[in-house]
């Protein structure tokens, strides 16, 4: 009978902890929308707009710094303010972006809106993946952080689609005057949604605990938990936080300065490995081994849907072998794909369909590691007092990594060449293989406090 109770109470938390999640997850969709319609847009906007190529480059990296700014600043305002009112900001800031550059009159209006979205978009990359870690049960933490990841894939998915559709409902005068605004405008509807199921979930109950409201943290422990170990849970954050206060210095302390390193470093790869200049010049990737427009469009939609199909296949996995296991198989495999890649471009033999092929593998390698399991490392590895500063730094090395390669890649392939560039990429995937291996932990089953123990405990530190 007992067991009967205990099980259907963990169906009705699992059940809480996933609505929960999957409206945080709902910035994911955000994230992804927002950096995949500009691919669609930007050849109505460069003719409406008369734009040069710096400005086709401003239109689509002005995104990118706000979303770099938005990270930065994430963590001190969630800090003070709470994970949800912040949220709720980001949801309302990515409104004004997507209404924004829809209804912009000037080029100079319509990189406004963007970097306003962008702001959104750098706080919703931060805070809901540490949103989720925060209220998530330690078992199921993986996959529900991971829920985040695959949102964005999805978001960029059906943006691919929407584009299309939007493209395709009039001629060609009408997309230079009207289809850009609307591929921009739709965004607005995800954003409402988010922005009113945000106020059906709860706050955080670590950051709840960390402003000193532990009665009103363990209701929503109850949910999640059930009474026994809700009780244990709240004893342990509140323990988290009697060391010291939430202040950067400590981040620079031995111990919780590897955390640090960790955080900021896996960040980094995960964008100087390659993935966004893939998913960001994918068509002109193609169409340098020979392929047509409608071809190279195509292939890029294969991409689109293998990124998809292999961020659920991390979901399913990343709780069962783990964060780390999946970190050193995928880097691995993202090495090989690259160098074989790299080679087909530095010896000319591009025909055939081994480019896109090993492309596919890349990024179905990178779909099921680097892509999700990233965001849930940066959520979990800092200490609850120190937590939302400390990813706000990790996510805006990433936004930084990720401005970086997308400014840099094309003229990497204009000066050094295709082949060279992706054995480039092939050996940052080799560097983060080996850093995942010597440095990185596992944190695959334990609590966020039993994690934050990791990097204070004398034995570890020698391992970390």
């Amino acid at each position: 009978m007992d067991g009967t109770i205990e099980k259907e109470h963990e169906h009705v938390s699992m059940k809480f902890v996933i609505l929960v999640s999957i409206v945080s997850a709902l910035g994911g969709l955000l994230f992804g929308f927002d950096t995949a319609v500009v691919s669609g847009a930007i050849g109505f906007m460069e003719e409406h707009f008369h734009l040069s190529q710096l400005q086709v480059g401003w239109a689509v990296s002005s995104l990118i710094i706000g979303c770099i700014v938005g990270a930065a600043f994430s963590g001190v305002l969630s800090d003070k303010f709470g994970r949800k009112k912040i949220l709720i900001t980001a949801a309302i800031l990515f409104i004004i972006g997507s209404l924004g550059s829809g209804f912009a009159d000037t080029f100079t209006l319509y990189v406004i809106a963007r970097i306003i979205g962008g702001l959104g978009i750098g706080i919703t990359s931060t805070l809901c993946p540490l949103y989720n870690a925060e209220i998530a049960p330690a078992k199921y933490r993986g996959r529900l952080v991971a829920l985040n990841q695959l949102a964005t894939v999805t978001g960029i998915f059906l943006t691919y689609f929407v584009n299309l559709w939007i493209t395709n409902s009039g001629d060609a005068a009408w997309g230079i005057s009207t289809a850009w605004r609307w591929m921009f405008g739709v965004g607005a509807i995800p954003g409402l949604l988010f922005l009113v199921l945000l106020f059906f979930v709860p706050e955080s109950p670590r950051w709840l605990i960390k402003q000193g409201k532990p009665a009103e943290a363990l209701p929503i422990l109850l949910r999640i938990h059930g009474e026994a170990l809700a009780k244990k849970e709240v004893v342990d954050i509140k323990k988290s936080f009697e060391q010291e206060s939430g202040s950067i210095r400590q981040l620079f302390k031995p111990g919780l300065r590897m955390a640090l390193i960790v955080g900021v470093v896996i960040a980094v790869l995960q964008q100087i490995t390659g993935i966004n200049a893939v998913m960001y010049y994918a068509p002109e990737i193609f169409k340098a081994t020979g392929a047509g427009t409608n071809t190279a469009l195509t292939q890029t939609i294969l991409v689109g849907l293998v990124n998809f199909l292999f961020t659920i296949l991390a979901i399913w996995l990343i709780d069962k072998v783990g964060r780390k296991a999946l970190l050193l198989v995928g880097s691995g495999s993202m090495m090989i794909c690259l160098i074989v890649i790299g080679a087909a471009f530095q010896t000319g033999n591009t025909s055939g369909p081994w480019i896109l092929i090993f492309i596919l593998l890349y990024v179905a390698s990178f779909a099921v590691s680097l892509g999700p399991v990233v965001w849930v490392i940066m959520s979990e590895i800092f200490p609850n007092r120190i937590r939302g500063k400390a990813t706000a730094i990790a996510s805006m090395a990433l936004w930084v990594a990720d401005y970086i390669v997308s400014q840099s890649f094309p003229p990497m392939l204009g000066s050094i060449g295709p082949g060279i560039t992706f054995w480039i990429f092939g050996a940052m995937s080799l560097i983060t293989f080996l850093f995942t291996w010597r440095v990185i932990p596992e944190t695959k089953g334990k609590t966020l406090e039993e994690i934050e123990l990791l990097w204070s405990a004398p034995n570890n530190r020698k391992t970390l």
